[in-house]
């Protein structure tokens, strides 16, 4: 099935679902072996000249000493989002920063999910909830 690419359909079918995890973003030494990366089950990684980024669980960071700054709950916008839509991501960020919430986008082939921080988080779900709702009228 494609993904959704009108602006409008996708606003007002959001659906953002806070998920119960706690993440944080870190970097691992660059000296371990990259197969360990796996066994972490991380919910992100970008590579990036500086270092390898990982989004993982501040359980599994803390289990392996990786240090970090700041803890982010994920809002996951159910609709399934194309890839190619136009839009969505600043409709969200823009709704999200005009209520002084941090927002870390990722987009996965499926769904949109956003790390905002850990304090902030009931708040943001508030804040896509009214802006879907606005969406649908």
């Amino acid at each position: 099935m494609a993904g959704e690419l009108d602006l409008a359909v996708m606003l007002s079918k959001l659906q953002p679902v806070l998920q119960p995890e706690i993440y944080v973003f870190c970097t691992p030494p660059p000296a371990a072996p990259s197969t360990q990366w796996l066994s972490l089950s991380p919910f992100a990684s970008i590579q990036e000249p500086e270092g390898l980024s990982l989004v993982l669980t501040q359980a599994s960071a803390l289990a392996h000493g990786f240090p970090f700054e700041g803890t982010f709950r994920c809002l996951r916008l159910e609709i399934h989002s194309s890839l190619e839509a136009v839009g969505l991501t600043a409709a969200v960020s823009t709704a999200l920063a005009e209520a002084g919430i941090s927002a870390n986008m990722i987009a996965g082939t499926f769904h949109d999910h956003i790390l905002v921080p850990e304090a902030d988080a009931n708040r943001a779900l508030s804040v896509l909830e009214a802006l879907s709702s606005a969406a649908r009228v």
